[in-house]
């Protein structure tokens, strides 16, 4: 247990905090692996060569990590002040988020379990 008032605590806790700009979406539906292979393709890139990618790419995905980048641009221009031609794709990452499980009806009375898997998307920027 930290010692210590409870402003002090976050004070503390706010000094350890990441300044990096970056954007998350959570509950994407689309599943971490379909995600991830989208994400593997513009981690360590500029942001004009992974928007470039994300725009050609015919993956569900990648329409859903392009809105994601350039969220995470835009908070790097206004929040941070910095310069889009600077920055690259630092870190992204893909968690896995609840699944939704639905029931599909099939012949004989039965039902077949039908589970919908989701993600929570991370797009970390940084400064070259």
């Amino acid at each position: 247990m930290a010692k210590g008032h409870r402003s002090q605590i976050k004070r503390e806790r706010n000094e350890n905090k990441d300044n990096r700009p970056s954007a998350k979406l959570s509950y994407a539906r689309v599943s971490v692996q379909k995600a991830c292979y989208v994400l593997d393709a513009i981690r360590g890139k500029d942001v004009e060569t992974a928007l470039g990618i994300l725009t050609y790419s015919p993956r569900y995905a990648s329409s859903i990590v392009k809105k994601l980048l350039e969220s995470a641009i835009a908070n790097a221009e206004n929040n941070n002040g910095l310069s889009r031609n600077n920055l690259y794709v630092a870190e992204c990452y893909a968690n896995k988020a609840p699944t939704m499980k639905r029931i599909h009806p099939r012949a004989q009375g039965r039902a077949y379990r039908i589970e919908h898997l989701t993600s929570h998307i991370s797009v970390v920027l940084d400064e070259r």
